[in-house]
């Protein structure tokens, strides 16, 4: 049994400072950021607008909060019980980031439904993450990726309720979160954890610019 939980490879204390220092000023920013768009949206923008805001500010900081608890976790089967909630973490994280974009057109039918089956294929992610733990991180890392560019299917009709600068950071921040899996799977680099939650931090940090975009300026496409 004691198998089971001798998971991933053990970081030394260095990186384990360095992975909990970005972690850090992530959940500084994401705290501070979510505050100030469910302000802006509460003040200035309609109900629906106001529950996508609330969605998204969440689930910024509960992943940034779950992954900073996971990584600083000693070795031991409490770790590979908040390993579970940490992978689930990230299908909340990438439903949460597409809801205030497909929010805004939401009153296209194609539009709301892949609204609905990106929270359907971020539930169905977690019950693997629950109910199968360790047993398809591969196949999870490429839902992971899947959820997060199956928004180029519908970059048509979005794209003409977003500003255009939105749409660029859309696309930004996806870009740095695919160069990131390079230093997520690279175990054998030193600071690979940190490395690869600088890209997570960096692509969230520009994803929120896009959501902050999304709501303070009028919609225009590409």
């Amino acid at each position: 049994m004691s198998e089971l939980f001798n998971f991933g490879r053990h970081y030394d204390f260095h990186e384990i400072v360095a992975d909990g220092i970005i972690h850090g000023i992530g959940i500084v920013f994401a705290l501070v950021g979510a505050t100030a768009l469910i302000f802006y949206a509460t003040v200035w923008s309609s109900h629906g607008e106001i529950i996508a805001a609330w969605v998204y500010g969440l689930g910024l900081v509960l992943c940034l909060s779950i992954s900073f608890t996971y990584n600083i976790w000693p070795h031991s089967r409490t770790k590979w019980f908040l390993r579970r909630f940490d992978h689930s973490a990230i299908f909340i994280l990438i439903a949460a980031t597409y809801t205030p974009f497909l929010q805004r057109g939401s009153g296209d039918a194609w539009i709301f439904a892949m609204l609905l089956a990106i929270w359907v294929t971020a539930v169905v992610g977690i019950m693997l993450k629950c109910l199968f733990p360790g047993r398809y991180d591969k196949l999870t890392l490429l839902l992971y990726l899947g959820m997060g560019w199956s928004g180029v299917m519908v970059m048509g009709p979005v794209s003409t309720y977003l500003p255009a600068v939105t749409v660029w950071l859309i696309v930004i921040g996806g870009l740095i979160y695919s160069l990131g899996v390079i230093f997520h799977v690279w175990e054998r680099l030193r600071f690979q954890n940190a490395i690869w939650h600088g890209f997570v931090v960096a692509a969230a940090a520009v994803h929120y610019g896009a959501v902050m975009t999304c709501f303070s300026l009028s919609g225009g496409g590409l």
